[in-house]
């Protein structure tokens, strides 16, 4: 399961309550971390050379499952990243843009030289 970030619920319950508005985010950012993030933010993003969030705006949506819409592919390290456990979406490149955040099926290691690579529909988005 995954969870929104505090400010997307915010958001979200002042939209449906309240009429206010939500704009969808212009882009979609995936983020990979080494330690999971919580509906607050935090966790541990990648910070190693090579690494840079990327840019997937194409997602299957059906119920209450949203899945990536064609492959994800980061940049070749070229240092290690280490164990990769969570992802997280950010409506920014750089910026502390938390959306909302899940866990990977399995961790990945991503030693130096290596690309990391999902495939179309290998992260899923699941609310309950």
């Amino acid at each position: 399961m995954s969870g929104f970030s505090d400010a997307v619920e915010t958001s979200l319950l002042a939209h449906l309550l309240k009429g206010a508005s939500f704009a969808q985010p212009a882009n979609i950012y995936v983020a990979l971390y080494t330690a999971p993030p919580t509906d607050a933010g935090g966790g541990t993003e990648v910070n190693a050379a090579g690494y840079a969030r990327v840019l997937h705006n194409t997602w299957n949506v059906a119920g209450n499952l949203a899945e990536n819409n064609g492959e994800i592919q980061y940049p070749q390290a070229t240092a290690p990243w280490g164990a990769i456990t969570h992802f997280g979406l950010h409506d920014h490149a750089m910026n502390d843009s938390l959306l909302l955040w899940g866990p990977l099926n399995t961790s990945v290691v991503i030693n130096d030289a290596d690309q990391a690579t999902f495939g179309s529909g290998a992260l899923d988005v699941t609310l309950d």
